[in-house]
């Protein structure tokens, strides 16, 4: 099931893991292999998740993308895109056309500030959380959510959405992309 039309091929998806980055088996590597056009951002420590550290090869990546590009990201990698995204010029916040937010990490289990996340981002974004998160309480994700300006989707109980919690191929991570494309059209 692609995502994508002929009109669209030049736009870019950035795959953007968390911590310990996303496995082979992981729905982020999945993702990657059945979606065209993806590029994962390398971090060059997965075992030190550190905001400012994790956010420059992002907002790099954002830089360097010639055309219109997608964040797809998961826990940890959530913060550090959207940490990215504060710092970019509004000529190259424009070319983002949306995220997608997976499990996104709780700031304050890495003692990271609120003022360093919040602001309303100007582009549409989704975040998907799920009620029995051992990274984020359903209440945080949502309060986040509504922080950044994002549609919340609570998908349940699904743990972390990682390989831990059964998450492989993730069929759903396809449905909430393309819902999300359908709303920045």
């Amino acid at each position: 099931m692609s995502c994508f039309s002929p009109a669209v091929e030049a736009e870019t998806i950035l795959v953007v893991p968390g911590w310990h980055n996303s496995a082979p088996g992981h729905w982020q590597s999945w993702f990657e292999e059945v979606v065209p056009h993806t590029a994962r951002v390398q971090q060059e420590n997965w075992e030190q998740p550190q905001l400012s550290v994790w956010a420059h090869p992002v907002r790099q990546a954002l830089e360097q993308a010639a055309g219109p590009v997608w964040v797809v990201a998961h826990s940890f990698g959530c913060l550090a895109s959207v940490a990215a995204t504060r710092r970019l010029p509004p000529s190259l916040r424009k070319k983002i056309r949306g995220a997608l937010l997976v499990a996104p990490a709780d700031p304050a289990r890495f003692q990271i500030s609120a003022e360093a996340l919040s602001e309303t981002l100007p582009f549409p974004t989704r975040v998907v959380a799920s009620a029995n998160d051992p990274w984020v309480s359903l209440d945080t994700a949502r309060q986040w959510a509504g922080i950044w300006g994002s549609d919340f989707i609570n998908v349940g109980t699904l743990g972390h959405i990682n390989i831990d919690s059964g998450h492989g191929p993730w069929p759903d991570a396809l449905a909430h992309f393309a819902a999300l494309r359908r709303k920045s059209a």
